[in-house]
């Protein structure tokens, strides 16, 4: 397996609250109903942020659907993606066999590290 792109993104927790707040359609737009389930700003925010950090290694094409980013936990917690649709067909172009996914929340920030394999 060769590393095909990484991908780091932040989000200020606050400032993303504050947007799910003023503009409450952006969370049917932004997350799939598993993710929306998540209430707390925190986990929206590191849950964005993985999905910025797809879009980057996949380089950003147009036409991504934010849907087809799914963040999903395995049993005992560990962050995986669960890609589809759009993302997928990026993802096939670019040959990328796997993906790995790291998300933290702290400071009031949220952090997503995404790293694509062949």
């Amino acid at each position: 397996m060769a590393v095909v792109g990484v991908g780091v993104d932040v989000v200020d927790v606050d400032r993303f609250a504050a947007t799910l707040s003023r503009t409450p359609g952006i969370a049917m737009r932004l997350f799939t109903p598993a993710e929306r389930g998540l209430a707390r700003p925190e986990r929206l925010a590191a849950r964005f942020a993985a999905k910025e950090a797809v879009a980057k290694v996949l380089g950003a094409p147009p036409g991504l659907e934010w849907h087809d980013a799914e963040v999903v936990l395995a049993t005992g917690g560990r962050p995986s993606l669960r890609i589809r649709g759009t993302v997928a067909a990026a993802a096939q172009r670019l040959d990328i066999a796997s993906w790995h996914l790291s998300l933290t929340h702290d400071g009031g920030v949220a952090i997503a590290m995404v790293v694509a394999e062949s």
